[in-house]
């Protein structure tokens, strides 16, 4: 943080306690509300500042805590900073003061403050709901407030709404009265202190579960009404989370209740709110029968973060939101860690390595990058925090952390810190500090690495961009390590550096071996007890770093896949592609590599394989390869596909499931295989007529792969089921499979239903960005857009604008990328500047690579070289 601190609030006024009464009129979209705040006045003042924007703010007055004359005060509005400064007739003597006021607004629809949300019910009526979204700081939209995270304070909130409404809150109703007039207002218990981003409201048409209690915590699973029968995994993964999470910290859950509540339209995933966690639908509604895998297991995830949150996030809470990232990176680190323990099946840590942390990665290994922990001063940069920075790599250098110090000391470290910090705030040392403490009390010495500490090494990770790459090389009995940072597009100047946590195992001198090393300066040697046969240097993947092997180590590897763990194919897999990408090894590497993994089991390995198996297809394979190309993607995963079939066997594993799912979609999207495309569609039809005839992965893949080989017949079904839809997982996969219509014609359709409204303000980011990346139809999505770019970008959401920027990767060839980039000059996005940055940056090295490579490629697939690859099956 810098020491200009003119973007903070002044520290003159301090509030302890809100009394909020809100009115909101959900129908004609504003509410009114009156705030009662007990205040301490530290210095002597005439002008008190709070946060306020897009609110009308009358009545104001100040007096004693224990009685006295009013002091009256004008409001002076300043919509830059988004600040009112209220200007008292007389100044105020320090001690304590009630403030009050009255206040208006609207029930906007860009998703954050106080919004309002529609959605249409099982009987076709219109139904709308007024909701809370206050992170990062949009309290303010909804109330006069100190709208800084470490000026927390308890929060009394009372709500006037239609009789025939719900309405919940962060704590349990504690009273209900008539007003009389069709509206009932209701009460609920004071909170404990916290900050003001953490308060919700939501007001509507809801149906809540029967709460179950979890040690004494009443847990309830709310919903549109009509969709109550969809709670039930909700509740069950909220029940196993809660006691985990518990368990895990130590110390009981800080609130009284807890509801999760499914909201129609929601910009995040889900948001922590103290005792009232909002959600997307899809996030938390979910019928078990019909879901995929993946749909399960985001649920659980996404309740497992939450969670995680009430104490890593609400109880104890960064000061300033330079700290935001360690509230986000913790929670996805811990909703890993409940998903793998009530679901060790799923792999959750492997699916970790393989979704989560290459999300990042793909981000890191660019220029511009960003540290995971920066300063910052407006409230937009604090929302530009929540990205794969954040999530990813901030998740990923905790659990390599924590991998390095042991789960048990960092266990240990995390419990000691939310207890010394309970109900206050803290900077991100404050973590390190107590990690290391706990880790010195197990060991016995300084620190995880001798004279370093955790604090130490965990800075160069956090308050630098970029990662390393990791390069191996033997020499008998010597493993040579050597680091520099890794770069889509190399920079030989770039001399970052990191002190790098190490596993490295493999067998030397005919013993497996397994050690750890901490590489600094740039390099480390290894001295082991005999010849090196084999070593990776990532063992168990936990290393936030790419790693590449001299010409023996990585014959030794490939030759020995069935040796390493799960994680450690997939990493080996990943970073191959990614040395393609950043022009240190061909593609045809890459193509020959994936010949070997053809008899493997795990689907997310194969995520590494079909992944760079599609961006071969996508940017490097030219018209008069395209057959040749399909053909050798058919026999990669012909073998695979053929041992599972498309009927599950009694007692199959989830993740048998998944990967037949994934073989499906490869062979009818990448391999474009014709028995494979008609067999996709017989099960698409028979489960659209009758979901319960089909496995669920089986069938989504069969209509991602019906969809990709579609007509406008097709177009027309797949929008009727998406708005017909009763289960948001259901009309998610008819969205996507909209996006995946590549006819011109169909890109059109749904340009209209963008423009229109009809695809939800939380989706349209998304959707656009799905159809850029379409590979036949992207172009002309993205001339298609360009042409109508403001009126299309100001219709969605601010704070989803970097979803759609993501598709423009795809579109690789040179011209057209020069295209782009020359039009976003022109036409820049603030809300997501850093990710169209980021996105053009990926966009010129892919074209790079187009270039560099399809040549290659093509006399590759051509020549014969691709007919027989060698390798072990």
């Amino acid at each position: 943080m810098t020491d200009d601190q003119s973007h903070r609030l002044p520290r003159t006024v301090i509030p302890r306690r809100y009394r909020l009464r809100l009115e909101p009129d959900p129908a004609q979209a504003v509410f009114s509300g009156s705030a009662e705040i007990t205040v301490e006045v530290r210095e002597r003042t005439a002008d008190i500042v709070m946060n306020a924007v897009d609110l009308e703010i009358s009545q104001v007055f100040l007096q004693p805590s224990g009685g006295g004359p009013r002091i009256p005060a004008e409001v002076e509005y300043d919509e830059v900073a988004q600040r009112a400064h209220l200007n008292l007739a007389e100044a105020a003597d320090t001690g304590s003061w009630e403030l009050a006021c009255r206040f208006t607004g609207v029930l906007n629809d860009q998703l954050r403050g106080f919004y309002r949300s529609v959605f249409t019910d099982a009987a076709g009526n219109e139904q709308v709901i007024a909701t809370t979204q206050f992170e990062a700081a949009d309290a303010r939209r909804a109330f006069p407030c100190w709208d800084e995270p470490d000026f927390k304070a308890v929060f009394a909130v009372t709500l006037a709404i239609p009789e025939d409404l719900t309405a919940v809150s962060n704590e349990a109703e504690t009273g209900r009265r008539s007003l009389g007039d069709g509206r009932v207002e209701i009460t609920f218990a004071d909170t404990i202190p916290m900050s003001t981003y953490l308060v919700a409201f939501v007001v509507g048409p809801f149906a809540a579960s029967d709460p179950v209690d979890v040690d004494g915590v009443p847990l309830r699973v709310i919903a549109p009404q009509g969709k109550e029968g969809l709670t039930r995994y909700a509740r069950k993964c909220g029940e196993f989370c809660l006691r985990y999470l518990t368990d895990y910290y130590g110390i009981p859950y800080p609130g009284g209740k807890l509801d999760l509540v499914a909201v129609p339209d929601f910009a995040f995933g889900a948001m922590e709110n103290l005792g009232c966690v909002t959600f997307r639908e899809t996030a938390l509604l979910v019928d078990e029968d019909s879901a995929t895998t993946a749909e399960l297991m985001r649920v659980l995830d996404v309740i497992g973060h939450e969670l995680a949150h009430m104490w890593f996030g609400d109880l104890v809470t960064m000061k300033w939101w330079d700290g935001i990232w360690l509230n986000e990176a913790f929670a996805t680190f811990m909703e890993m860690k409940a998903t793998d323990a009530l679901r060790p099946d799923w792999n959750r840590w492997l699916e970790f390595a393989a979704a989560e942390r290459p999300w990042a990665l793909k981000v890191d290994d660019l220029a511009c990058s960003r540290p995971v922990e920066f300063a910052v001063r407006l409230p937009e940069e604090a929302n530009a925090m929540f990205d794969a920075i954040t999530y990813g790599k901030g998740s990923a250098v905790l659990w390599m952390m924590e991998r390095f110090i042991g789960e048990d000391a960092f266990r240990e470290g995390v419990g000691d810190y939310l207890r010394a910090h309970a109900y206050g705030n803290t900077e991100t040392g404050d973590l390190w500090e107590a990690l290391n403490r706990a880790y010195a009390r197990r060991e016995g010495n300084a620190g995880p690495a001798g004279e370093y500490s955790v604090g130490e090494i965990m800075d160069d990770w956090i308050l630098q961009a970029g990662l390393p790459r990791l390069s191996a090389a033997a020499d008998g009995s010597v493993l040579s390590l050597t680091a520099a940072r890794h770069l889509l597009i190399p920079d030989p100047s770039d001399g970052s550096q990191w002190k790098i946590p190490v596993q490295v195992r493999g067998r030397a001198g005919g013993e497996p071996f397994a050690l750890r090393t901490l590489v600094e300066g740039g390099s480390a040697q290894v001295e082991l007890d005999g010849p090196l046969e084999w070593a990776t240097v990532n063992a168990g993947g936990y290393g936030f770093y790419r790693a590449s092997y001299d010409r023996p180590l990585w014959e030794a590897l490939v030759g020995r896949l069935d040796e390493l763990h799960p994680v450690e194919r997939f990493t080996l897999a990943d970073d191959a592609w990614s040395l393609v990408e950043s022009g240190q090894a061909g593609a045809e590497s890459f193509l020959e590599l994936a010949w070997v993994y053809r008899g493997e089991a795990e689907p997310a390995v194969w995520g590494a394989v079909l992944g760079g198996a599609g961006m071969v297809g996508r940017h490097l394979v030219a018209d008069p390869a395209r057959a040749d190309f399909e053909s050798w993607a058919a026999r990669l995963l012909g073998p695979a596909a053929a041992r599972l079939g498309w009927e599950p066997a009694a007692g199959e594993s989830d993740n048998v499931r998944r990967l037949r799912g994934k073989m499906i979609e490869g062979m009818g999207r990448i391999a474009r295989h014709p028995t494979t495309v008609e067999r996709a569609r017989e099960v698409y039809e028979r489960w659209a007529a009758r979901p319960g005839d089909a496995d669920p992965e089986t069938a989504a893949a069969a209509l991602l792969v019906t969809a990709a080989h579609s007509d406008s017949d097709d177009y027309d079904l797949f929008l009727e089921r998406h708005l017909a839809a009763a289960d948001p997982q259901l009309e998610q996969k008819y969205l996507r499979a909209l996006t995946a219509c590549d006819d011109p014609a169909a890109v059109d359709r749904t340009y209209g239903l963008l423009a229109d409204g009809t695809v939800r303000g939380q989706d349209a980011s998304w959707v656009m960005g799905a159809l850029f990346a379409n590979r036949r139809s992207g172009p002309y999505a993205w001339e298609r857009f360009a042409g109508e770019w403001p009126r299309m970008a100001s219709s969605v959401p601010p704070m989803t604008h970097s979803r759609m920027l993501s598709g423009l990767t795809a579109l690789s060839q040179p011209d057209l990328a020069a295209r782009i980039k020359d039009f976003f000059v022109e036409h820049p996005l603030p809300h997501a500047a850093a990710s169209l940055a980021q996105n053009l940056e990926r966009l010129t090295a892919l074209s790079a690579m187009r270039e560099r490579e399809t040549a290659s490629v093509t006399e590759y697939l051509t020549g014969g070289r691709a007919s027989a690859p060698a390798g072990p099956a």
